[in-house]
């Protein structure tokens, strides 16, 4: 029998061979492979890269998409009351879909397509959503994001999915276009991020634009806090240049590091866009102006898109 604590711990953390069952009495090395201080740690995706590369791209998880859908019914129905058209848009093989998103970390604009997306398809035809690495990899919220097909907006990931047959839906602005100020609200920001023209002519699948209005109402950005987030280095440990001061429920003005705030009911409209054909050239993802080209009719299309939905809105919050 073990004579020490360490020696306890050690049989409590020792792997059992497959098919292979380790007697509790046997008395197995005690090796130390790595310590936090050891570590590279230069931001938060390096403490949660475990979760980050534990991803897959099966098709989502019925059970659970069915129970929730009864709470997403009602969110899409009554809450947000979204508006959705295009669906006939729709290349009938696998696209790589992108659009905006808003509402700083809880962007309920693109929750609410994903959710319609089941409603639409079910089974028949997989979406996988994308997110950002802080929200992946948080303990709960990264296994409910497995569960319902969400996947980490990587090359790896994104590449998986389509080469699998199935869509993806990206937001190239990440934290800049979700975060910006609600006087931005109806400008497109893609960040100039053109990896996802890129992943669309490599994997030779079209790309489809998406625009939403709405989200920005779910909670107020009074300032996208730029300043402050390099004080507090969040590009570093958050991957975010911004760090935002919104005003929103349940807690008034607040800094929001992370997800804070209870998304007010705003009405969110989406409209699905045509198709943009990338070519069949995969050589062409080098090609800097042929990529800069696509980019800039993609912006046009969902600004386009925005303006025109933009109009149909009376009055914040109200739609």
């Amino acid at each position: 029998m073990p004579t020490n604590l360490a020696e306890k711990a050690a049989e409590h953390v020792v792997k059992k061979e497959k098919d292979r069952p380790i007697s509790f009495y046997k008395r197995p090395k005690l090796v130390v492979t790595e310590t936090i201080r050891e570590r590279n740690i230069e931001s938060v995706s390096d403490l949660i890269k475990d979760r980050l590369d534990d991803w897959t791209v099966e098709n989502p998880d019925v059970g659970t998409m069915k129970a929730q859908m009864k709470i997403w019914d009602y969110l899409v129905d009554y809450y947000f009351r979204v508006e959705l058209e295009g669906w006939e848009k729709l290349p009938a093989s696998p696209t790589l879909i992108a659009g905006i998103h808003s509402g700083t970390w809880l962007t309920m604009d693109a929750w609410v397509f994903c959710a319609l997306w089941w409603r639409q398809f079910g089974t028949q035809r997989t979406l996988h959503g994308t997110a950002h690495d802080m929200l992946f990899g948080m303990p709960g919220l990264g296994t409910y994001f497995k569960k319902v097909g969400v996947i980490p907006a990587g090359r790896h990931s994104v590449t998986a999915a389509l080469e699998t047959g199935h869509d993806v839906v990206v937001w190239p602005g990440g934290d800049v276009d979700a975060m910006r100020s609600w006087k931005k609200r109806d400008e497109v920001i893609l960040g100039n991020r053109k990896g996802f023209v890129r992943q669309a002519i490599r994997s030779g699948v079209p790309i489809t634009p998406i625009a939403t209005t709405g989200g920005h109402d779910t909670v107020f950005v009074v300032s996208e806090g730029r300043w402050l987030a390099k004080k507090l280095r969040t590009k570093k440990w958050f991957r975010s240049e911004i760090c935002p001061v919104v005003v929103g429920a349940p807690f008034g003005v607040s800094l929001e590091v992370l997800p804070m705030h209870i998304p007010l009911p705003s009405k969110i409209r989406i409209e699905i866009l045509d198709p943009i054909d990338v070519g069949s050239d995969s050589d062409k993802e080098n090609d800097a102006e042929y990529v800069d080209s696509i980019y800039k009719e993609v912006e046009r299309s969902i600004q386009a898109g925005v303006n025109r939905l933009a109009v149909k809105r009376k009055f914040p919050i109200f739609g």
